[in-house]
């Protein structure tokens, strides 16, 4: 069954109907195939075969007593037609609540959903009754030929007469047939009797980023990216773009919550965590208007910057590269102890305040240095050189807050994961990792982080932290990336890169990635108790469903494969489908219902669709997150609720593009049985139930 909650504006959207943006004329009403009315009685051809004691008409409305689950069913021999809606006014004792369901029937074959009648669903009507317009859709998703129409009490009730008036049928119109597409059937299971596991709120985190950031329901911020691997905290906003903007020093003042304090203000005043990167490579801005390849020094260069002709990119006209000048030109040393002074500062102001920063990330992608800060360290990062950096920094940074935690090394991507940049720097021969014993760098980088740690004492490392990003040409970061749909549904598949171990990514990585399964092994053998961290992703597409499912999708499993924290690359803009998909775990219905704390078990059959559980600690309170990833079909689900208890209240709300979540109509649930749902296509769907928990169940 499901419980139809779609609001009035939705049933006039779904007849072509706005009621907004101006005045607009009603196209015609569908023309109607009547079943009852007052006035006339059932209709011509409509035969009585109803259970419920009641009285008909003509002359009145008819009255039943639906009490002992009593039910009317009428029936007309013939039935032809293509219909959109089964419209009824109905009037009831307000006691009654959400009672009476609603379905079609065709020789006594249970082949059709039932749908809920919710009150707040029903559009106001005389005499206080209330006008329902069920979408065939619902009734009828796999458009089979019918010729009864059922209402029945779908739980107990009293005696009271139940009135209803007004039962026909809508012929179908063009924008409900736009709506109704076919779907496929879908298989999907929710296990509340398997251990649980806790999620880690921080998994919820942005980086960065301008506009409304914590409407996204943000619960961690991320200060990071390439010029923060120059940023110098006495200058305050002094920084270096590197090259992704000519080697120049910049002054980010302009921009609201650029400087530290502001960034960290901002945070406490709405709530977020806050994970600071710390600068290890030795040298930040010295102001904020150097720049490195000046090309009164150098001569013509491949590209200047706009707003000021000497500022070169560092490359000669034919792309060869030019030795940078000393980096005194543009930055100050600095060592540990400026980084220490650093926290020092920010924790003496923490006394009156609070607790400011609660991760502090041992600098950006290290062994990209060569290309993104060359002018200051041109030499490529080896084995020994991020190790070395790890242990003087990290041992700063604990000394200056020895309760905070510690991430690193914020290894890029793909090839940083197993070597260093002198391997691949022009390199094939990959001699620093075999002279480390052809042993992949992150987990040789750990093991001996753990070696030291366990010969001083200090810890260094609490937090593994990697980017990930796809690499598939055409998916794109942000608002970019081809929304053609190959690339569409390359880009959601690529998600799979961080946990099936099936998947071989479908890029020149040509590998199965299982990242996050990949990194808890290397943490459990070389450094066992770290968290794990996803510094930074993006998917691409930002302004498109597969952008959102594929953010859900990477969300979802975030959750599921226990990260200790995750920051997107870096916040999505407002009312687009990856704001949404945030909003599906963090506030999908605007009051604050999202996501609970507890990690469920639950599988889909089938690549295109899926499926993440979550429930609260008493177990009374279940949040489930469907995604349907195909374009064109929606997805009838069965879905297979194990140890979960018996249902006691369900809401269901659907995000396929536009502003919001909405609500969508509910199948109905009979103990024993799978609970049917219907997923739009390309949506996100979350189902929310409270349930009274079964006997053993909330296992951890």
């Amino acid at each position: 069954m499901r419980a139809f909650r779609v609001s009035l504006c939705a049933c006039l959207s779904l007849l072509g109907l706005e009621l907004s943006g101006g005045a607009r004329s009603a196209p015609e009403e569908p023309a109607r195939t009547a079943i009852f009315a007052a006035r006339t009685g059932l209709a011509d051809g409509w035969k009585d075969l109803g259970w419920a004691p009641r009285t008909t008409g003509p002359g009145g409305e008819a009255s039943l007593d639906f009490a002992g689950h009593g039910g009317w069913l009428l029936m007309r021999p013939g039935l032809a037609g293509t219909f959109g809606f089964l419209t009824v006014r109905l009037r009831a004792p307000a006691s009654f609540g959400a009672f009476l369901e609603v379905g079609l029937d065709s020789a006594g074959v249970d082949r059709f959903p039932r749908v809920l009648l919710e009150p707040a669903a029903g559009r106001k009507a005389p005499a206080g009754f209330s006008e329902f317009r069920v979408p065939m859709r619902e009734l009828n998703p796999r458009g089979a030929h019918f010729d009864r129409v059922l209402f029945a009490a779908h739980g107990a009730v009293g005696h009271e007469a139940v009135l209803l008036d007004e039962i026909a049928l809508l012929e179908e119109d063009p924008g409900a047939s736009a709506a109704a597409a076919p779907s496929r059937a879908v298989t999907m299971s929710i296990d509340c009797s398997a251990p649980a596991h806790h999620i880690s709120p921080l998994i919820y985190g942005t980086a960065n980023g301008e506009g409304a950031w914590w409407e996204l329901g943000t619960t961690a911020r991320r200060w990071g990216g390439n010029p923060n691997t120059r940023y110098n905290w006495e200058q305050g906003h002094a920084w270096n773009a590197g090259s992704d903007w000519f080697f120049r020093n910049v002054n980010y003042g302009d921009q609201k919550g650029a400087a530290y304090e502001d960034w960290l203000a901002d945070n406490r005043a709405h709530g977020v965590s806050s994970a600071l990167t710390v600068p290890t490579i030795g040298w930040v801005a010295k102001d904020s208007t150097s720049y490195s390849f000046p090309v009164s020094v150098f001569g013509p260069q491949a590209a200047v910057a706009p707003e000021d002709r000497d500022i070169g990119n560092g490359k000669a006209p034919d792309g060869t590269l030019l030795a940078p000048l000393d980096p005194k030109r543009t930055s100050v040393p600095a060592p540990p102890e400026f980084i220490g002074r650093w926290l020092a500062a920010i924790r003496a102001k923490d006394k009156s305040r609070g607790r400011s920063v609660h991760e502090y990330i041992l600098d950006n992608e290290p062994t990209l240095w060569d290309t993104t800060h060359r002018d200051v360290h041109p030499e490529p990062v080896t084995y020994d050189e991020l190790l070395e950096r790890t242990i003087r920094y990290g041992t700063a940074v604990r000394k200056a807050d020895p309760e905070a935690l510690i991430a690193g090394p914020a290894a890029w991507g793909w090839t940083a994961y197993f070597f260093s940049a002198a391997d691949v720097t022009g390199r094939k021969l990959h001699l620093d990792r075999i002279s480390h014993g052809n042993k992949p760098l992150l987990p040789w980088w750990l093991a001996k982080v753990r070696e030291h740690e366990k010969r001083t004492g200090v810890r260094l490392l609490d937090v593994l932290d990697v980017h990930f990003y796809p690499q598939a040409a055409g998916i794109g970061i942000g608002s970019s990336g081809s929304t053609d749909p190959a690339l569409a549904a390359l880009r959601i598949r690529s998600t799979r890169a961080l946990w099936d171990p099936t998947y071989a990514d479908e890029s020149w990585i040509g590998e199965t990635p299982r990242l996050i399964p990949r990194l808890r092994e290397w943490v459990a053998e070389n450094a066992p108790g770290l968290g794990i961290s996803i510094g930074e992703y993006n998917f691409g597409a930002e302004g498109h469903m597969s952008g959102g499912l594929a953010l859900a999708e990477a969300l979802g499993r975030f959750g599921e494969q226990r990260l200790s924290s995750a920051f997107y690359w870096t916040s999505p803009a407002k009312d687009t489908p990856a704001f949404w998909a945030f909003r599906a775990f963090r506030n999908f219905d605007g009051k604050g219902g999202r996501f609970l704390d507890e990690s469920l078990r639950a599988r889909s059959a089938g690549a295109l669709a899926s499926i993440f559980a979550s429930r609260d600690p008493s177990g009374k309170h279940l949040v489930a997150l469907l995604l349907n990833f195909d374009p064109s079909l929606a997805a009838q689900v069965e879905l297979e609720l194990t140890g979960c208890g018996t249902i006691k209240s369900r809401r269901v709300l659907s995000y396929s593009g536009g502003n919001g979540f909405r609500p969508l109509a509910a199948t109905a649930h009979r103990a024993g049985r799978p609970l049917g749902q219907r997923l739009p296509p390309y949506s996100i769907t979350v189902l929310d139930l409270t349930v009274e928990p079964a006997a053993g169940a909330g296992g951890r």
